[in-house]
């Protein structure tokens, strides 16, 4: 059953790297995104792997909550997520697996907002703006090739 879509993909070569939009990426299964800081073990929390910071996913609705609701416009790769989906409950995936395009994703744990977001987009409000709807950490289970326009399916 299609959840929603991808509506955008973002990778950052190092930690706090810019995030540079894609119109795909390659999931590498319990690695991460080919390219993606993560994948490269370059990111901030590199030093502590988990599963569940293989990828993350934010709701395209999200975003445009935090224009709405507090006036704030963000870029979709500002909220250093990977993968922007539209049409999704992602909070309802923790626990879950689904699909992305090619991959096989489980959803872990909520992508909490954090102090080091609000520096780098010089935004402190985006805190209490993104809490419980600050997105979806996963890990890969099986790889793929994941576009834009992809089905996010259950």
């Amino acid at each position: 059953m299609d959840l929603g879509r991808v509506e955008s993909i973002h990778l950052a070569a190092a930690a706090e790297a810019p995030m540079r939009s894609t119109d795909e990426a390659v999931a590498l299964a319990g690695v991460g995104l080919e390219g993606d800081r993560y994948a490269e073990r370059k990111g901030t929390f590199s030093a502590k792997p988990k599963p569940s910071r293989q990828v993350t996913l934010i709701e395209a609705e999200a975003i445009e909550a935090l224009e709405r609701e507090l006036g704030m416009v963000l870029a979709p790769g500002e909220t250093r997520r990977n993968l922007v989906t539209r049409g999704v409950a992602l909070n309802h995936l923790v626990g879950r697996e689904f699909t992305v395009g090619e991959a096989r994703l489980r959803g872990h744990e909520l992508c909490e907002p954090c102090a080091d977001l609000a520096r780098m987009t010089g935004k402190p409000q985006i805190l209490p703006g993104l809490i419980h709807r600050g997105g979806l950490r996963a890990e890969i289970v099986e790889g793929g090739l994941i576009r834009v326009g992809d089905p996010v399916r259950a």
